[in-house]
């Protein structure tokens, strides 16, 4: 019966009018924020919210709805109308979450309308100072003479940094304890207070943590050496040749919104992420805008779902 009313009521929202590109948005438009105020999420959120709301010549609203990952916020977006009055922005765990849980109240692909990918960021592999190993192979060498000994904090099974440890753990050979924490903030006090001994963070996270000397950065995630840690290395050319993971952020909708409303928002955004003071605004925490339209963001959203499957397979990670 309940299953009934839904599709009733999608039926009915589908054949609603909805407002063309030229005048919409003709009501305050609502981005829904999987995660606390002050996340990385929820910066880069209100960061385009007060510029799209000049641009578009209505309020933007951000409406943080943490909890489950960022499932309760997709949930919310998947069931809301389409017709650009609520957006999403959402980051990497998004395909994460459909990684390792199967009963989703929504499809992480199917359920949602691609807008665009925002922006990018490495990881930085960070140790309490105290912890023996000041680089990456130090660190691999101690895990493999001491397996299951070291310790990494998670902010929640099946969150990103469980999964860039999981990754590591498989291309560099060693086993590594997860210890998981309800978000990032109670994980990075543990790991500053040496409860446990290394993480994979945000750069939005650690940066000030490095800076101050509370923590020590092992190597940065990405591909290439991050440009506000310049000598520290990636942690592939320092003892896990392969191993690439980064952070992104992107705009969704729910599934059907008109595609001259795509267009328009990947437009008003674009200018905004295109200009020097974006990119200055994103460089403090650590990511660069990446700008890719709905069509890309589409099939870049169904390679990264079976990408962390297949990893959630091979660490036997699940949802708790």
């Amino acid at each position: 019966m309940r299953n009934g009313i839904r599709y009733s009521l999608l039926a009915l929202a589908l054949h609603m009018p909805v407002s063309g590109a030229a005048d919409y948005p003709t009501r305050p438009v609502r981005i829904i924020v999987g995660f606390p105020a002050g996340s990385g999420t929820d910066m880069l959120a209100r960061f385009v919210g007060t510029k799209l709301t000049d641009r578009l010549g209505k309020q933007i609203v951000v409406d943080n709805r943490p909890g489950a990952n960022g499932i309760i916020a997709a949930e919310l977006t998947a069931r809301a109308l389409p017709d650009g009055h609520t957006l999403q922005f959402m980051s990497i765990s998004h395909t994460m979450n459909a990684a390792v849980n199967s009963k989703l109240p929504y499809d992480a692909v199917r359920s949602f309308t691609p807008v665009m990918t925002l922006a990018t960021g490495p990881l930085v592999l960070v140790a309490n100072p105290n912890f023996p190993a000041n680089g990456v192979q130090g660190l691999i060498d101690l895990a493999r003479s001491k397996p299951n000994t070291i310790t990494y904090a998670v902010s929640g099974t099946g969150g990103i940094n469980h999964f860039a440890g999981a990754l590591f753990s498989r291309i560099a050979g060693v086993r590594l304890v997860n210890v998981p924490y309800k978000g990032g903030p109670q994980a990075l006090t543990d790991l500053v207070s040496g409860q446990v001994q290394v993480m994979f963070g945000t750069a939005a996270i650690t940066l000030s943590q490095v800076r101050s000397g509370r923590l020590k950065a092992l190597g940065v995630s990405s591909a290439k050496r991050s440009s506000l840690l310049p000598d520290v290395p990636t942690i592939a050319e320092s003892g896990a040749p392969g191993y690439e993971m980064s952070i992104w952020w992107g705009a969704i909708a729910p599934a059907g919104l008109p595609a001259a409303i795509v267009s328009k928002l990947n437009t008003e955004i674009s200018q905004i992420l295109g200009q020097p003071e974006s990119a200055q605004h994103l460089a403090a925490d650590g990511a660069v805008p990446s700008l890719s339209g709905g069509a890309e963001f589409g099939r870049m959203l169904t390679a990264e779902v079976e990408k962390w499957r297949r990893v959630a397979r091979e660490a036997d990670i699940k949802a708790e």
